[in-house]
């Protein structure tokens, strides 16, 4: 049965899904469904509840939206009434809800059904306006949906089926107050689904707590990088990274780079600095203004600017096609980061380039990467950029180790040749000297 099932064609028809969707879909270039997709599309179009883990980057967004659209258009609202929320995504970021909600209107064009996205950051008028004319589906950040709940602009009494997209980043961010709030505001009959990138504790606790006998999906091993990332650290001095990732831009003619600092003033000044090296740049994290952060997210697609300098908050949230290269110029402080930050390349089938920037303060934040993920990175050492050994390792503040040093003086780089464990790719990113 196994060799059989294997070689039946699975297609986005043979899921159920309406002509106006498959039409939708083509029009995206899609041709087939990735395994999240496949697996979860029949059960939401079943009634199921859902409790899905998926990495970033598996088309989850799809897996979710189709299958609700078609829901929905099943059983419209009637002709002359006012259109009530029927179904309810939760997302962490701004920038996640906008996208999420790009996807609702580009997959449901052809159906005659209504969405908006509500998020802080924004005038909250023009969302009460679209709210007051109605809508079938709503994207919303909880924090500014429980502003519309409070401003009683919005009714949550009709929804019918309620998403709680990257789940697990919601809970990071401290979001489970707020979840509980919207909760209580939904009906109890509703069919509800979680999607997550992890299955921790906490998130399994949330599901027994909103979902009924839920069906489960796991698409991907837990923090298991894409296959398709070349992954690779070239050690540097702290004071020099500014200066090698610019070379390693214009010496490689990198067109579009997503590079993520740890902090948002770092954000501002490595976006400054790249500016001057005459290579277009601009910074994108919670502190910019919404109109900032979506004006630079759209320059950034087109092409207008070279490099995005992002924090952590934007490790998830960013949906670019293509994206080749991304580069980790401060190691994360959790681990599991890491792999979401990679996640932004190696999409839907193409490959991209994960390239780390580690002076000898992280250290000790690498070993934690490299035990989570189960890979030796391979490491190496571009000339003219060497690390000094006389340098001594500096605390980085807010680290998992207190605040500790997370490297030392006696941790020198092995000379040798890089390994790699697991499927992590090894391609040379450049001529340099290759170190473990």
């Amino acid at each position: 049965m196994g060799l059989i099932r294997s070689l039946q064609l699975i297609t986005f028809e043979s899921l159920g899904l309406s002509t106006e969707l498959l039409r939708a879909i083509a029009e995206q270039g899609y041709t087939e469904p990735t395994p999240v997709q496949e697996q979860a599309i029949p059960i939401i179009l079943e009634g199921a509840d859902l409790m899905a883990r998926a990495q970033t980057g598996t088309g989850k967004t799809a897996g979710f939206t189709l299958p609700l659209l078609q829901k929905l258009n099943a059983s419209p609202t009637k002709a002359g009434q006012r259109r009530p929320v029927r179904a309810l995504i939760l997302t962490p970021t701004r920038e996640l809800a906008a996208q999420v909600q790009e996807s609702v209107v580009s997959y449901g064009k052809y159906l005659p059904l209504k969405s908006t996205v509500v998020f802080g950051g924004v005038n909250i008028n023009p969302q009460i306006s679209k709210l007051r004319i109605g809508v079938d589906v709503l994207v919303a950040t909880p924090g500014r949906l429980l502003d519309h709940a409070r401003q009683k602009t919005v009714d949550l009494s009709k929804v019918e089926f309620l998403v709680l997209d990257e789940a697990d980043r919601m809970l990071d961010m401290g979001f489970l107050p707020d979840i509980k709030k919207v909760m209580a505001l939904l009906p109890k009959q509703r069919q509800t689904l979680l999607f997550s990138a992890t299955f921790s504790d906490e998130i399994k606790k949330l599901a027994a707590t909103f979902l009924r006998t839920p069906k489960t999906v796991e698409i991907a091993r837990h923090n298991t990088p894409s296959e398709l990332v070349e992954q690779i650290v070239h050690p540097v001095d702290r004071e020099r990274k500014r200066a090698l990732l610019s070379w390693m831009i214009g010496e490689k003619n990198w067109k579009q780079v997503l590079v993520f600092t740890r902090t948002k003033h770092a954000a501002n000044r490595l976006s400054k600095q790249l500016s001057q090296d005459g290579i277009s740049a601009d910074a994108i994290h919670g502190n910019k203004s919404q109109g900032a952060r979506t004006r630079a997210l759209a320059e950034f697609k087109a092409g207008k600017v070279r490099v995005l300098v992002a924090t952590d908050i934007a490790a998830r949230g960013l949906d670019i096609d293509q994206l080749p290269h991304v580069v980790n110029f401060e190691l994360p402080n959790v681990p599991e980061d890491y792999v979401h930050r990679i996640g932004r390349t190696g999409r839907a089938g193409r490959e991209g380039q994960a390239v780390s920037l580690v002076c000898i303060d992280e250290h000790q934040h690498l070993k934690n990467i490299e035990r989570l993920v189960k890979i030796d990175l391979p490491k190496l050492v571009i000339p003219g950029y060497e690390p000094n050994p006389l340098i001594k390792a500096e605390a980085i503040p807010n680290g998992r180790n207190g605040g500790n040093r997370s490297g030392g003086s006696s941790h020198r780089w092995e000379s040798g040749r890089p390994r790699s464990n697991h499927g992590a790719k090894t391609r040379s990113s450049g001529q340099g000297h290759q170190y473990r």
